[in-house]
């Protein structure tokens, strides 16, 4: 009976955050919010790391309780280490990081400059790469750990330029996309890397969540609409749950996985 019921406590359990501190990158944007808030509504405590205060006050306005900010520049290792130790200061070892942020420049597939496309890779990549390097001691330090890198299924699959055809501004640029297929890389190198350690690294790759300023364009959302066998785009909340589940205990068989959250995009 005493077996059966530790068992049926971690069937009940096994989707509680309460107590683990969650550090993300890119949570005040427009999917880094969803990622934050299913982490919230199963007890996490989030600590959003990015650079502008104002940004992620107007993201979380005054309900912000259990998520924080901390300043990092993903761009400089100095500043990663800084957030990390002032993480670890207030609220103790983290248990999970989310590498959800990400930046880039230039959009032109055949004119890129080398300083674009070598920026945009590490934006991609780079960014992902040092907060995985300076969060491993506080994961050692503790025996665990999950690391959760953010690609896309453009890391998986070429663009469909079809879909791009009336809407070229929209148009994924090639070092995306071999920067999201070297994410996916990274993570199961890492995943046979750390195993050993009980640290788990897994990658989730969103399809078409276009913002709320893409869809004013009725037209590319339509196109976009076309290409999913579920035949809609991808809301925030429909990702939440992929990071609550590589998160919390459900997933602590899973490593080395890339969890497609694309609508069915990338399975024709």
């Amino acid at each position: 009976m005493a077996a059966a019921s530790l068992t049926d406590s971690f069937y009940r359990s096994m989707f509680d955050l309460a107590g683990q501190t969650v550090l993300l990158t890119g949570g005040y944007g427009h999917l880094g919010r969803a990622i934050a808030a299913g982490l919230l509504a199963h007890g996490a405590r989030v600590v959003v790391l990015g650079r502008s205060a104002e940004k992620f006050a107007s993201a979380f306005g005054n309900d912000r309780e259990n998520v924080h900010f901390i300043f990092c520049d993903v761009a400089e290792t100095a500043s990663v280490q800084a957030a990390f130790r002032q993480s670890f200061d207030l609220y103790g070892s983290p248990r999970v990081l989310i590498n959800n942020a990400f930046y880039s420049r230039g959009q032109q597939p055949d004119a890129l400059p080398d300083a674009d496309f070598a920026l945009g890779l590490d934006g991609s990549v780079g960014t992902a790469y040092r907060c995985l390097r300076e969060v491993l001691p506080y994961l050692r330090a503790v025996g665990s750990g999950k690391i959760i890198n953010v690609a896309s299924m453009y890391g998986v699959v070429a663009p469909d330029f079809g879909a791009y055809t009336n809407a070229p501004q929209f148009l994924n640029p090639p070092h995306y996309g071999a920067g999201k297929a070297a994410m996916i890389q990274l993570t199961k190198y890492f995943a046979s890397y750390l195993g050993p350690e009980n640290i788990q690294v897994n990658c989730v790759s969103p399809g078409a969540f276009p913002s709320d300023a893409v869809r004013q364009n009725a037209g590319f959302e339509g196109e976009l609409q076309r290409r999913i066998p579920l035949g809609r785009v991808g809301e925030p909340q429909d990702l939440a749950g992929a990071f609550v589940f590589l998160s919390s205990a459900a997933s602590n068989f899973v490593t080395g996985h890339n969890l497609v959250v694309d609508g069915g995009w990338t399975i024709r």
